[in-house]
């Protein structure tokens, strides 16, 4: 609790001392920067041993030889990055723990050959969260247990629930402390290759209220990170035609372009060359559904030909259960074709021509 009341009374000095914001990179820098890189190619990592963000962080649940074990598979497939899940509870709980196991994590993957892009907020599945022991997975259903980014309702530290549009406040100053102080921390980390500030703002609300609640916190978690100025670059993923301005305003404020599409794949080139009218290097960081028609055969080699980084969603079949699709829950222990992931549990392919092909793609990266 100390330490969660010394960063509020940080960000509060911080944003009142009127000191410049750093600027958006150049298109320059910002290329500069994907070229050092090399084709980029991997997976929304979680181990297979956590159903959501408190579970692959929190101290009793942090699962290093699952995620070595399973990054040393993604290794042999030539992945070089990972994107990976934060929340802010786990900073509001044990700042000192969770930094502690991102630096155990940062060096188990870069040991890997792999770099990390973190995810601030998130506005899909479960509105409520609440830091301990996490509820088992619902038998076949997608992401039973996934956490918004604050949510709705959120459990405080001490188990107190306080309703997110009754309370802005005092979660915004929550978050700006929490955001500046993981990124302060870590902004001239090497290992890490990027923050990716919000994942999928509006999602889960109804259509005519995307902005209500998303668009101000999007455009404080951007301020909050340019204070920082870290030397990673800064993104937010569009995913959704239907944002409109708040697309726009995604497009306009990131260093690099990333965007969310499982369609398939003549709507995927669609989306890219809408996208590269904004001059800057992209990475998709989500796709690959197979039920939607977006599989590694038909997404992955466009990306590589037009040097777009290439995230799928999932690696290891596991207790987030996003081998079953979203909408439709089956009281299996398999669907009859998986919906994302790569491997099964024990390291074996789901599809062993989805290997051959990931690996040839690969191959140059190594």
């Amino acid at each position: 609790m100390r330490y969660r009341l010394l960063f509020l009374a940080l960000a509060m000095l911080f944003s009142g001392c009127g000191q410049r914001q750093a600027q958006r990179w150049s298109s320059e820098k910002a290329y500069a920067w994907y070229e050092s890189k090399g084709w980029l190619a991997g997976c929304d990592y979680i181990p297979s041993t956590a159903i959501n963000q408190l579970e692959m962080w929190q101290k009793d649940t942090f699962d290093p030889e699952t995620i070595d074990r399973e990054l040393g598979w993604a290794e042999d497939l030539g992945f070089n990055c990972m994107r990976v899940f934060l929340h802010h509870i786990l900073w509001e709980t044990d700042r000192n723990g969770l930094v502690d196991r991102m630096n155990r994590y940062l060096a188990i993957s870069t040991s890997h050959g792999i770099s990390t892009l973190f995810v601030f907020l998130d506005d899909c599945w479960n509105e409520s969260a609440k830091a301990g022991e996490q509820p088992k997975p619902l038998r076949g259903v997608h992401n039973s247990g996934w956490l918004k980014d604050p949510g709705i309702l959120y459990f405080g530290p001490c188990g107190s629930g306080r309703e997110y549009a009754a309370d802005t406040t005092a979660i915004v100053q929550v978050l700006e402390a929490y955001v500046k102080d993981i990124i302060t921390t870590f902004k001239d980390d090497d290992r890490i290759l990027g923050w990716d500030l919000y994942n999928e703002p509006g999602g889960g609300q109804d259509p005519d209220r995307y902005y209500e609640r998303s668009f101000p916190l999007l455009k404080d978690i951007f301020s909050w990170a340019r204070e920082v100025n870290p030397s990673q670059p800064l993104t937010a993923g569009v995913w959704s035609p239907r944002l409109g301005k708040m697309n726009v305003w995604m497009l306009e404020h990131s260093d690099i372009i990333t965007y969310h599409t499982y369609a398939p794949i003549e709507s995927h080139k669609h989306l890219i060359d809408t996208l590269k009218p904004y001059g800057r290097p992209m990475i998709c960081t989500e796709y690959m559904a197979r039920t939607e028609g977006s599989t590694f055969q038909t997404i992955m080699p466009v990306l590589k030909a037009e040097n777009i980084g290439a995230i799928n969603w999932g690696l290891v079949s596991g207790k987030t259960n996003t081998i079953f699709a979203w909408a439709t829950p089956l009281d299996m222990d398999e669907p009859p074709l998986w919906f994302h992931d790569i491997l099964r549990s024990d390291g074996n392919p789901y599809c062993q021509d989805e290997i051959t092909l990931i690996k040839s793609l690969t191959k140059d990266e190594r």
